[in-house]
């Protein structure tokens, strides 16, 4: 178990120099007290699975984001703007110069790093179970013996409007919800803790899930161009970097095609497949979607009815379902429509996050779940075990509600940049590879996750723009899990000792 020893401090910083006042406060005369930095500062250790013990120190809390103001060509000083929430984690008595960093972060957009800090990289994870083995409540907290600790300190950074993150008074929270601003607040993020703990020689890597996958390619080209910052690496976990690829519509076939290994591979998991090894499924399911299947789907009308036929029967195999529904869906298999439709018969709705997960519908006549079982599952067990964690281990106090995941900043996010085009960020995870040379790339993807499926992931790197002998600096690994793959314990494992490979590639 972790431990806290009693050589515990309390850092309050400021970019600014001033009066310590706490943030949100009030001064002696009414005013708003100027925000600063909360941070709280504790020690620990953690037994690793080689038996060594990591001594390590934790900083937790609210950093503050600052706006350059200049009226009339004058400089006006820096207007807070934001208190971003982050803990860092670093290894006790390493060499700062040689020691990676990681910064992490979660997607949505909307949601926290509390996914990959407490299921994956962190040095406690939260006890949620697994499939049919789920932790009943009150939950809790064990150690992390494959935690990326040992080979790289880590960062985890909560965007704006999630985890305990907030505009500071005045702000507007939706000037931060969209693209752009994402990537200047994040990146202003990773640029002010390199700077102040001295780390500008230290090897850096993201780790990004998800969309924030998106969000640490388009973070790896920002980087460069703002602040001169080349990165060592980009782990993506989950990863969307097209995301037309996954939002079909009457003009657009490619997420059907995307989404169909992983159709196959879901029906596979559920018994739907016989006996048939999940590699020869995959393998007939990849081959159709490379080439008959776009084929058909571009037909239309023109499709003959013996081609239908066929095509329908195809589909049906594939995916479980029967003919009937693929022929009335017209070829085209919606994602939430096929996890509410391929257990119907057993009275079951498959989760999207991770669908080795099921769960249950008052009305098994409905066309679309009315939630996905897999994030109901584990929900509960991330954001107990986060509660608890960051006040009684990490010491960091607040009345906030800790923010794990925002609905209502995912459906309001702006993709203004994009207008009138597909949001994607290949091209610009292909100009920073063009540019630095040395920025290698982990691709994660797990077998079961319907939200970003692993054939769109590889269609999306196969289609970068880089030169022949920049391929060597992707690497793609696949696990028999779902979205959030570190969930199943051997595939965490498994992924553990990738990423630790990936940032020390000598």
């Amino acid at each position: 178990m972790a431990e806290q020893n009693d050589a515990r401090s309390q850092s309050r910083q400021s970019s600014d120099s001033g009066p310590e006042e706490k943030s949100g406060g009030q001064k002696d005369n009414g005013e708003t007290a100027t925000p600063i930095d909360e941070l709280v500062v504790t020690r620990h250790t953690v037994r690793i699975a080689d038996g060594t013990e990591l001594a390590y120190t934790a900083t937790c809390g609210r950093v503050v984001l600052r706006q350059e103001v200049a009226e009339e060509d004058k400089f006006r000083g820096h207007r807070p703007k934001a208190e971003v929430f982050l803990t860092a984690y670093t290894l006790d008595d390493a060499d700062a110069r040689q020691r990676p960093v990681t910064f992490a972060f979660n997607g949505g957009p909307g949601s926290s790093s509390v996914w990959l800090h407490l299921g994956l990289l962190g040095p406690r994870l939260a006890d949620s179970g697994d499939v049919e083995q789920l932790t009943p409540p009150p939950y809790g907290l064990v150690d992390n013996p494959h935690t990326l600790l040992a080979h790289s300190d880590l960062v985890f950074i909560d965007p704006v409007s999630t985890g305990y993150s907030r505009p500071t008074e005045g702000e507007k929270a939706k000037e931060f919800h969209g693209y752009q601003a994402d990537l200047e607040s994040v990146g202003e993020v990773i640029r002010l803790w390199t700077t102040r703990q001295r780390r500008w020689l230290s090897p850096k890597y993201l780790c990004g899930e998800s969309y924030g996958t998106l969000r640490a390619a388009g973070l790896a080209r920002h980087l460069q161009r703002t602040y001169g910052m080349n990165l060592n690496g980009l782990m993506l976990v989950s990863t969307v970097l097209d995301i037309g690829l996954l939002r079909g519509n009457g003009h657009n076939d490619n997420p059907y095609v995307m989404f169909l290994p992983t159709y196959a591979a879901v029906a596979h998991y559920h018994g739907l497949h016989g006996d048939r090894p999940l590699r020869e499924v995959l393998d007939e399911a990849e081959a159709y979607a490379e080439r008959e299947y776009p084929y058909i789907l571009s037909r239309g009308s023109r499709l003959s009815a013996e081609e239908r036929a066929a095509a329908v029967g195809k589909l049906a195999s594939l995916t479980g379902l029967s003919e009937d529904y693929v022929d009335r869906v017209d070829l085209r298999v919606e994602h939430i429509r096929f996890f509410t439709e391929l257990l119907r018969h057993r009275r079951q709705t498959v989760g999207r996050l991770d669908a080795r997960f099921t769960g249950w519908e008052s009305d098994y006549g409905k066309e679309h779940w009315s939630g996905d079982p897999s994030h109901e599952a584990i929900n509960g067990a991330f954001t107990a075990a986060f509660n608890h964690y960051v006040r009684d281990e990490l010491e960091f106090s607040s009345d906030l509600p800790y923010q794990i995941l925002s609905f209502e900043v995912n459906s309001s996010w702006s993709y203004k940049e994009f207008e009138g085009i597909s949001v994607s960020v290949a091209d610009k995870l292909a100009e920073a590879m063009r540019g630095n040379p040395h920025l290698r790339v982990y691709v994660g993807s797990g077998y079961y996750d319907g939200a970003t499926p692993y054939f769109a992931a590889d269609h999306t790197v196969a289609h970068l723009a880089i030169p022949e002998q920049l391929r060597e600096n992707l690497t793609a690994e696949y696990y028999p899990a779902g979205h959030m793959m570190y969930v199943h314990e051997p595939s965490r494992i498994e992924q553990a000792a990738h990423l630790a490979a990936f940032v020390n590639p000598h």
